[in-house]
């Protein structure tokens, strides 16, 4: 299977079917996933990352406990709209991913400023220390990414 469009991916997942988030970083991957419904996205796991397949192995261990039939990758595009070597990243990312997985359904979403507003929120209203945040942050980045994924496909 392809990356997909997003509003094409609940057609393609089992009913019920949870959804995972991600969003990539240079030394982890956050991932979030959604409930059931798919209405609400949670933060769950920081992966560090080693190796590709390690790494991959680990996010698919984590969507089976889960029972997540689906991803949606966070897509790092620039302010102006462009992709750049991070997108391109992000892709090989997703197409490394079918190569184990190729029933896997994947969908992009745009993922601009996720981080700074998730920093922006753990400073401001929860006066979380620097350190605290650097674990936090790509996680709940995740759950930022999927939210708004969740919430494109319910206003579709």
């Amino acid at each position: 299977m392809a990356v997909v469009d997003l509003l094409e991916l609940p057609a393609l997942l089992a009913p019920h079917a949870p959804l995972a988030g991600l969003d990539l970083g240079e030394k982890t991957i956050g991932v979030a996933v959604s409930d059931a419904t798919r209405t609400v996205a949670s933060p769950l796991e920081l992966i560090r990352k080693t190796k590709f397949t390690d790494d991959a192995n680990a996010l698919f261990k984590l969507m089976e406990s889960r029972v997540a039939g689906g991803v949606v990758i966070g897509l790092p595009v620039n302010m102006d709209g462009t992709e750049g070597p991070r997108c391109q990243s992000s892709r090989a990312f997703a197409r490394n991913l079918l190569r184990l997985k190729p029933e896997l359904p994947i969908a992009f979403w745009d993922e601009r400023m996720s981080s700074m507003a998730v920093n922006r929120v753990l400073i401001a209203e929860a006066d979380v220390s620097r350190a605290r945040r650097a674990d936090l942050v790509d996680k709940m980045a995740a759950g930022w990414i999927l939210q708004g994924a969740l919430d494109r496909l319910r206003s579709a």
